[in-house]
């Protein structure tokens, strides 16, 4: 994989980090911008104590607090689908997938009842599952992790994959389902694929090459209709953007950027990260940055678990130095840390975490949390 090769003075792994943290935490602002800058917030339905895009937005928009993004969706110019993962993007950017082709072929049963459903859909306008389960019998269905779920449940899923339908709202965490009212992007495939993946480099630079090649590879489940094109597409990115040599790897970030700029260090304030935060999402990135390896445990057996069930790195002066499993107990947030090396002794990291603590507090609506022994 070649790239186009500058001086690039002053880059070194702290610079590369501190540049990570600076650009991803940036000053808080509305969410319809804070959305606007990330381009995409991966969801996820675990809620410890609150779910992943909640976690992920509470750092990046004023006063944000647990179920904004839900309570505020139907009013917000974007889209739940599929990216690289699936969560929440810009209508812009999720116009730029579509239409797309699913991989598996529907049988012709399986096209009749899509048809039936999205008739249904045009007649209720938004329809929530049990709407359509009460309306169709389609019996039940193997799900993907194993056990059993309505079979128009699944089909729901996979209407709404192949853009036939989208997600209006939520209520208590189901997705509700109505016509899609965007207009689907024309340009060229090469010029919708280079899009996207520099939605992706935006939000996860700078990056190692391995993660810049492994998240074109992730864009196969996002438009498989182009899984042709993937090879070019990764051949045209690495010629856009800037990279520098830094310990042995190959780093990657947006032409227009320098990981030089950012000379100022980070302040004492601690960050409790989510598991799919864009700064600990690339699992390599994080082992170069702070030379431990975090997993995402919470679908481990309990005994093979050795963070926790969904244990929040904790970012304190530019080092994830440990982290918190966070809970409600009692109308109060209890927070068990766990350290890398020995928890810092210094009064300004035990009020930092204090303030983090309280911030947590206020996002998920509860009076106060349980005070750290100083």
């Amino acid at each position: 994989m070649r790239a186009r090769l500058t001086p690039q003075p002053g880059i070194h792994l702290e610079a590369l980090r501190r540049y990570a943290i600076r650009r991803t935490l940036f000053t808080p602002t509305t969410l319809p911008r804070a959305l606007a800058r990330l381009g995409f917030v991966q969801m996820d339905p675990i809620r410890a104590p609150a779910r992943a895009q909640d976690l992920v937005l509470r750092h990046r928009v004023k006063g944000y607090c647990a179920g904004d993004l839900e309570a505020r969706y139907a009013r917000l110019d974007v889209q739940e689908d599929f990216f690289v993962n699936y969560g929440v993007l810009t209508s812009q950017a999720q116009a730029l997938m579509h239409p797309r082709v699913a991989a598996k072929v529907w049988s012709a049963e399986r096209s009749a009842q899509a048809e039936a459903i999205l008739a249904f859909v045009v007649a209720q306008r938004v329809v929530h599952p049990r709407e359509v389960n009460q309306a169709f019998e389609h019996g039940q269905a193997r799900n993907w992790f194993g056990g059993r779920s309505h079979a128009s449940t699944q089909l729901l899923d996979e209407m709404h994959y192949r853009g036939l339908l989208r997600i209006a709202r939520r209520e208590s965490g189901i997705r509700c389902y109505a016509l899609p009212t965007a207009v689907w992007r024309d340009d060229p495939v090469d010029q919708r694929l280079d899009a996207l993946i520099d939605l992706m480099v935006n939000l996860y630079a700078p990056l190692p090459a391995s993660s810049l090649v492994q998240l074109v590879a992730h864009l196969r489940n996002g438009v498989p209709q182009w899984r042709e094109h993937l090879t070019a597409g990764k051949q045209r990115v690495v010629q856009r953007l800037s990279s520098a040599m830094v310990d042995g790897q190959r780093w990657f970030w947006p032409a227009d950027e320098s990981p030089a700029v950012w000379r100022e260090r980070a302040d004492d304030r601690v960050y409790l990260l989510a598991p799919f935060d864009p700064l600990v999402w690339d699992r390599k990135r994080f082992e170069l940055f702070w030379h431990w390896a975090y997993r995402f445990e919470a679908y481990l057996p309990a005994k093979q678990r050795e963070r926790g069930y969904y244990a929040l790195p904790m970012l304190w002066r530019e080092q994830v130095i440990g982290w918190a499993n966070l809970s409600v107990v009692g109308g109060r947030l209890s927070a068990e840390l766990g350290f890398v090396a020995n928890r810092p002794s210094e009064r300004a990291f035990a009020d930092a975490l204090d303030a983090e603590l309280q911030r947590v507090a206020s996002f998920l609506r509860v009076a106060d949390h349980v005070a750290e022994p100083r």
